[in-house]
């Protein structure tokens, strides 16, 4: 395909982005694991999550760190992300005429292996993130993809064949052997993925390193030194990081106070809760509410 055919396509996937979420935020859509997202202008980095999912922008740029890695995106490329990882995020290019648009597809673990199961091996990803060039195969999947929520009986009888070549394109493509190891028992992303989908229930809960290392078939040196190479993190600080988000949403979205939301979240003392709340998002936990709320009744 001509670079005027990746063009139009992508005109198309920003065109249907817009019109499924015409506000600036992010929504899920009728179909499991797509979502949209929309900004119209530049946002500060913002503490999040991403799950195992691809990113794939239509219009504007962003800027992630995680896992050691800061990684820019923009119109006619996408984010690939194996474990689910903490993270920050910011849209670094957007206005109200030319907002930043954004496909997120969360991966289907169980479809992903489907896919594989006849391939062979692939080398081993050198990251647990990715960003890549979108093929005109990946954009047209993704445009059939945000067509179906035009017809509900469409999307129903149409969206698990779509999904199927959404996946298939991108386990084909530069990112291919990072979507691989997701799925892949012996895989190192594979291995530490099952530590982090542990974590992730039972954060508030003290580490058992053993439970974690035998999750992932290795020794406890051997699962902590490909632990923190998959995540930048230990397993403690991986803990942390999901402790403090929670808390932090249910201080947002809760009204929680924050003596109760460290409680909550598993810390043993205020003083312990405020200290890493300050070192991980820069402001002690009522500075930081009390800037971020007025951004969120105006957004």
């Amino acid at each position: 395909m001509t670079i005027s055919v990746r063009m139009t396509l992508t005109d198309e996937l920003a065109g249907l982005i817009a019109r499924h979420q015409p506000t600036d935020g992010a929504s899920e859509t009728m179909l499991p694991g797509v979502g949209v997202i929309r900004a119209s202008e530049r946002t500060e980095l913002v503490d999040t999550t991403y799950p195992p999912s691809c990113c794939l922008i239509g219009e504007g740029r962003k800027h992630v760190r995680m896992a050691g890695r800061d990684l820019v995106y923009d119109r006619g490329h996408y984010l690939v992300v194996g474990v689910e990882l903490p993270a920050l995020g910011a849209v670094i290019e957007a206005s109200p005429e030319r907002p930043y648009l954004c496909l997120k597809v969360e991966f289907d673990r169980g479809l992903i292996s489907d896919l594989v199961a006849d391939q062979a091996d692939m080398p081993p990803p050198r990251h647990a993130t990715g960003v890549a060039e979108t093929d005109p195969g990946i954009l047209e999947a993704a445009v059939r993809l945000l067509r179906l929520l035009d017809d509900p009986r469409e999307a129903e009888a149409l969206a698990p064949l779509v999904l199927r070549e959404f996946h298939w394109r991108l386990l084909n493509g530069p990112q291919g052997a990072l979507i691989h190891a997701i799925a892949a028992p012996g895989s190192r992303v594979g291995r530490i993925a099952r530590a982090v989908d542990h974590l992730t229930v039972n954060f508030r809960d003290e580490i058992d390193v053993a439970t974690l290392a035998r999750l992932t078939g290795m020794s406890r040196s051997s699962f902590f030194a490909h632990f923190r190479t998959v995540t930048d993190m230990t397993p403690l600080q991986y803990r942390t990081r999901l402790r403090l988000q929670e808390a932090r949403r249910l201080m947002l979205a809760e009204g929680v106070l924050a003596r109760e939301a460290g409680f909550a979240v598993g810390f043993n003392s205020p003083s312990q809760f405020s200290r890493e709340y300050t070192r991980v998002f820069g402001r002690p936990p009522k500075a930081d509410i009390a800037r971020l709320t007025p951004a969120r009744a105006t957004g």
